[in-house]
C-alpha cells in the first residue's frame, strides 16, 4: 500500500540558485537551469551526503559530528518572501540574500509543508522536505547589508514563512519554470507530546 499520496497541488520553479562558497557569504546566484545529484545540487557549497552538525542539531550532537546531510536544499515559497517584504515594509527580499536554491510559486503554506513530503518536478527529479528552516541572524545580517537599518527584524516577520530544508530523493535536472506536483504522507499528530 502506498504511504505517499500524490495531491492536487503543483507548483512553479520561478528562481534556481547556487551558493558556491559559503565562506563568500550566505548569497547564492541565479542559474537557469541546475543538475541535481544524491549529493544535491552540483556546485552548490550546502551539497554533501554529510555535514558538519551546526547549531540547529545542537541538542542532538556536539557542534560539528558528521551527519547525514538532510539540508542540502533550501526552497522558498514567492508568496511568503512578498508576505515577509510587505511586513518588513520593503519593496522586495532578494531570494539570494536568503541563500535560496529554489523558489516555488503556487504551493499555499510552503513553509508549513510536513516533513517527508516530496517535491516530484516534471523532469523526475525529487526533492524531499527535511523539516521548516527556522528564520536565523545570518539571513538578517544579509538583508541588513543590502537594506541597512531593515534587515534585523527579518527573524520576527519571517518565521513561519522561511521556507523548508530537503534532500534529494531522485536525480535529473530542474529548470526555471518548470512544475512540480506535492506528494503529502499521512497526516496526523503524535499524541504523545
Amino acid at each position: 500500500m502506498p504511504v505517499l499520496t500524490p495531491s492536487d497541488i503543483e507548483g512553479e520553479t520561478v528562481g534556481l540558485f547556487v551558493n558556491p562558497d559559503r565562506e563568500d557569504g550566505m548569497a547564492s546566484r541565479a542559474v537557469e537551469a541546475v543538475r541535481v545529484t544524491f549529493a544535491g545540487f552540483e556546485g552548490e557549497a550546502h551539497g554533501g551526503l554529510t555535514r558538519p552538525s551546526c547549531t540547529r542539531v545542537k541538542l542532538q550532537y556536539p557542534r560539528n559530528t558528521e551527519i547525514r546531510n538532510v539540508r542540502q536544499i533550501c526552497i522558498l515559497s514567492e508568496e511568503e518572501i512578498a508576505g515577509i517584504a510587505a511586513d518588513m515594509k520593503l519593496d522586495t527580499i532578494d531570494p539570494r540574500w536568503l541563500g535560496a536554491n529554489v523558489v516555488m510559486r503556487g504551493i499555499p503554506d510552503l513553509t508549513q509543508l510536513p516533513p517527508a513530503s516530496r517535491l516530484i518536478f516534471a523532469n523526475g527529479v525529487s526533492l524531499v522536505i527535511d523539516m521548516e528552516n527556522a528564520p536565523c541572524r545570518i539571513a538578517a545580517q544579509s538583508i541588513e547589508d543590502h537594506r541597512p537599518g531593515q534587515g534585523m527584524s527579518f527573524p520576527a516577520h519571517a518565521a513561519g514563512r522561511r521556507g523548508v530544508t530537503a534532500w534529494v530523493e531522485r536525480e535529473g535536472e530542474i529548470t526555471t519554470g518548470e512544475r512540480a506536483r506535492l506528494h503529502v504522507p499521512p497526516q496526523r499528530l503524535y499524541p504523545h507530546l
